[in-house]
């Protein structure tokens, strides 16, 4: 496509725009399991109301938008309030997780430079982690060494032990990883790392603005915050079960001294300091304001009643699931993200069963299943969904996926 010679008007415009998202995934409908976290009419509102407000500022420049300095500093220590920061803690936000954790990566690579004279860093993640760990040791020139997983998915802490050498920069766990929605033994794992003067990172991009809620609720949820002994940062999406729109996170740091190896300085140019905490330099100024906006909005109140539901929608789900002959939840889901699978037939032709019923579910290996994170949307959708993965189940366990069918593939 090339440019074309003359604009369009607004209203052939915007129909283009709308007959191209006839093809895209219905998530207001309930029917995708991953990417989106709508959490009903009144956020959006609260949400367009606050994108509106900053469309055009950008963050880069605190001197200039004030305001944009205020509320990236009240996110912050709003997120470090339910994470267990204390009165030495602080962060930034990010456009993300994956660049939370980059961030993260980049802190550990230079304080292991620093304090210990690491010059070839190596980072422990388990299998589960999300592969922005991955990246982050490709980008940066670390080392990255895979933690395998127990029995329990989790990461095996005699395992990591092993792994660890003089060049460890950096070990994470998962609070919950993404896969399995396990949380790995970030108590032990973090006293591992402390032992022997080596960060520890939790990602908690999906469980920031979730356990925290769950433990208001009254559940047990594992220690995994920067209260635990050894944990020296923490990331959380608050594009996530924070309910913002996309492009906010938070890093935190249990201890803002660190923050100096996380922030790039430079000023060997003609145009002054320049100063920048993340990769990003231009920064969009809406996902802040919406961070701020939809934080104040719910409160702790607001927060813990959608956690409630989105409990309840996941046991409702969990038990419907587990219902069906032949599906197993994979390990001990701690919340609201569970992934599944059969011992006794192919759940890749399950899903594609599903897809053909319009369920956008995702599908992994190691073991084979399918993958859900749960919405507030989700539970006007749960005896739907159960009652087509009954049917399509069933089809693939009896057999019933003939030859030259789109599932047959996997036979």
């Amino acid at each position: 496509m090339k440019l074309p010679e003359k604009g369009l008007a607004p209203d052939e415009l915007f129909a283009r725009m709308r007959e191209r998202k006839r093809e895209d995934a219905d998530w207001r409908g309930g029917r995708t399991w991953s990417l989106i976290y709508p959490a009903g009419d009144d956020i959006d509102e609260v949400l367009r109301e606050a994108n509106l407000l900053y469309l055009y500022e950008n963050a880069l420049n605190p001197f200039r938008f004030p305001s944009l300095k205020d509320m990236e500093a009240e996110v912050v220590s709003m997120t470090a309030s339910i994470l267990g920061g204390g009165d030495a803690s602080g962060g930034t936000m990010t456009s993300g997780g994956t660049e939370s954790i980059l961030m993260a990566v980049k802190t550990a690579r230079e304080r292991a430079r620093d304090e210990r004279g690491v010059d070839r860093p190596q980072l422990l993640a388990p299998e589960s982690a999300h592969p922005a760990f991955a990246k982050a040791a490709h980008y940066l020139g670390l080392e990255h060494v895979r933690i395998p997983l127990g029995v329990d998915l989790r990461a095996d802490l005699g395992a990591a032990e092993s792994l660890m050498t003089e060049r460890t920069a950096l070990v994470v766990g998962s609070a919950p990883n993404y896969p399995h929605g396990v949380i790995d033994p970030i108590e032990e794992l973090a006293a591992l790392a402390v032992s022997r003067g080596v960060s520890f990172h939790t990602d908690a991009c999906v469980g920031g603005f979730l356990l925290p809620f769950l433990q208001r609720l009254g559940h047990e949820v594992p220690a995994f915050d920067l209260s635990v002994p050894g944990v020296t940062t923490i990331s959380a999406d608050v594009h996530k079960y924070g309910y913002a729109t996309k492009g906010a996170s938070v890093l935190l740091h249990a201890d803002s001294s660190t923050l100096r190896h996380q922030i790039f300085h430079y000023d060997q140019w003609p145009g002054g300091l320049y100063g920048s905490p993340a990769m990003a330099g231009a920064r969009a100024a809406a996902p802040v304001a919406a961070a701020w906006a939809v934080m104040n909005y719910l409160g702790f109140e607001g927060y813990t009643e959608r956690t409630r539901s989105l409990l309840d929608t996941a046991n409702r789900l969990r038990s419907g699931i587990e219902a069906v002959e032949g599906l197993t939840i994979w390990g001990n889901p701690a919340a609201t993200v569970m992934s599944f699978g059969s011992r006794d037939f192919d759940i890749m032709a399950v899903g594609d069963l599903m897809d053909e019923h319009g369920w956008h579910l995702d599908r992994q290996n190691g073991p084979d299943a399918l993958h859900m994170m749960i919405s507030p949307e989700h539970s006007r959708i749960v005896e739907e969904f159960l009652t087509d993965l009954d049917a399509a189940a069933g089809k693939v366990r009896s057999g019933g996926v003939a030859a030259g069918d789109k599932a047959a593939r996997y036979n």
